[in-house]
C-alpha cells in the first residue's frame, strides 16, 4: 500500500497533475510553433510523394507528347461553358493554332472536347519503389485527352511528373551529402576537441583553409573532377561527395568547442579511470551532451545541400540530362525569351524555395523545442 501510494505521488505534479515526460514536453513546445508544424507536415508529405512518384504522376518523366511542346498548365473544371455543374471534374482539349497578329503558334482551349478526370487509371508501366511492377496511376483523363498540371517543357514532357522525379533526386542527394558531411564533421570535430595539441592545430588549419575558399568556385572545381562519361548514378554519388567535402567544417568547429568544455567534466574523468576507450567516451558520453544542437544542425543543413545540387546542376556541372533533378529542370529557364513565353518553366524554382523555407522553419521549431531555457 505504501509503495503504491508513493508511486502515485511520484506520478503527480506539484498541483496534482501528471508530470510530463521529456518527449511530451518537446512535442508540446514544438507544436506551438505553427510554421514549424506545417513545415514538418509538408516535408513528410513531399518525401512520401517523391517515393511513390511513378504512382502519383500521370506519365513517365521521359515520355514526350509531340503535339504539346511548351503547352500551358491544364485547367480542371467542374462547370462547363453552358453553366452546367458536373460531379466529376474534367479538362478541355487543347488545339495549337497560329496567331495571325503575332504569327506565333499558341494553344487555345477547345471547349468542344471534354475529358473526364478519373482516379486509379491504367497507364504507362513502371516499378514502384524500384522493384514493384505496376501500371496504375493516381489520376488521369479519358482516352484522347491530356492533363498537364504544370504544363510541358520544350520537348513535350509533363513538367509535374518531372518535378516529382527531380525532387526525389534533389532531396535524397541532400540526405546522402548531409550524412557524409555529418560524419566528417563529428569525426574531425571530435578528435580535435578531445585530443587537442597537434591534432587540434592540424584540423583547425584545415577547416580554416576550406572555409576561406569561395563556395561556388570550390564547388565548380570539385564538380569538374567528376568524369563526363559517368552514369547518372555515379554522378549522383559524386555530387553528394562534393557537397559533403565542403559542408562539414562548420559542424566540426562547433563540435570541437563543445568537447573542449565537456572533456574535463567529472563523468568524463570517471569514464577514463574506469578504462573506457577514447572512442566510446566521445560517442557515448560527450556527443549526446549536445545532441539537440546536432539535430537542429541537420535540419538546417539539408536545404544547403539541396541548393548546392540545384546550383551545380543549373550551371551544368552537376547532374546532367537525361538525369532529372530540380537543377536540371531549371536549365530551360536560362533562356529569358523562353521563360517570358512559358513562365510555368519556373515552377521547379518555386518548389525549391518552398523546400528551403520549410526546412528553415522546421529547424527554428526544433531549436525552440529543444531549448531548456525556453518555456
Amino acid at each position: 500500500m505504501a509503495l503504491s501510494h508513493l508511486q502515485a505521488v511520484a506520478d503527480e505534479g506539484p498541483q496534482g497533475g501528471r508530470v510530463l515526460s521529456h518527449r511530451e514536453i518537446f512535442w508540446a513546445k514544438f507544436t506551438r510553433h505553427k510554421a514549424a508544424t506545417i513545415s514538418l507536415v509538408f516535408i513528410v508529405l513531399l518525401y512520401v510523394l517523391v517515393l511513390i512518384a511513378e504512382f502519383v504522376s500521370p506519365y513517365d518523366p521521359f515520355q514526350r507528347h509531340s503535339g504539346y511542346l511548351l503547352a500551358p498548365p491544364t485547367g480542371i473544371h467542374f462547370v462547363d461553358t453552358e453553366g452546367n455543374f458536373h460531379l466529376r471534374p474534367f479538362v478541355y482539349g487543347l488545339s495549337n493554332e497560329l496567331n495571325r497578329q503575332t504569327f506565333q503558334r499558341e494553344y487555345v482551349v477547345d471547349t468542344s472536347q471534354r475529358y473526364e478526370l478519373s482516379l486509379f487509371v491504367t497507364g504507362t508501366p513502371y516499378r514502384l519503389l524500384g522493384f514493384i511492377p505496376a501500371d496504375i496511376h493516381l489520376f488521369g483523363v479519358s482516352e484522347g485527352g491530356k492533363i498537364f498540371l504544370a504544363g510541358t517543357d520544350s520537348l513535350g514532357r509533363d513538367l509535374f511528373t518531372r518535378m516529382l522525379a527531380g525532387a526525389r533526386t534533389s532531396l535524397f542527394v541532400g540526405l546522402l551529402g548531409l550524412a557524409i558531411g555529418f560524419g566528417l564533421g563529428l569525426f574531425f570535430g571530435g578528435i580535435s576537441g578531445y585530443f587537442g595539441g597537434g591534432i587540434d592545430n592540424f584540423v583547425q588549419r584545415l577547416t580554416e583553409f576550406l572555409q576561406s575558399l569561395p563556395t561556388l568556385p570550390l564547388w565548380m572545381a570539385l564538380a569538374a573532377l567528376v568524369p563526363s562519361d559517368w552514369s547518372p548514378t555515379q554522378v549522383y554519388f559524386g555530387i553528394s561527395t562534393v557537397l559533403a567535402v565542403v559542408g562539414w567544417t562548420t559542424l566540426a568547429r562547433v563540435v570541437r568547442g563543445k568537447l573542449l568544455s565537456l572533456r574535463e567534466e567529472d563523468y568524463v574523468m570517471a569514464a577514463k579511470v574506469s578504462g573506457v576507450s577514447e572512442a566510446r567516451i566521445i560517442t557515448s558520453h560527450l556527443l549526446p551532451g549536445f545532441m539537440s544542437y546536432l539535430i537542429v544542425h541537420l535540419t538546417l543543413a539539408v536545404p544547403q545541400m539541396i541548393l548546392g545540387e540545384v546550383a551545380l546542376s543549373f550551371l551544368g556541372l552537376g547532374l546532367r540530362p537525361p538525369a532529372v533533378s530540380l537543377g536540371t529542370l531549371l536549365i530551360d529557364s536560362q533562356n529569358i525569351q523562353t521563360v517570358t513565353l512559358s513562365p510555368w518553366l519556373l515552377v521547379p524554382g518555386g518548389l525549391v524555395i518552398l523546400i528551403v523555407i520549410a526546412f528553415s522553419f522546421l529547424g527554428d521549431g526544433l531549436r525552440d523545442a529543444l531549448d531548456p531555457y525556453r518555456s
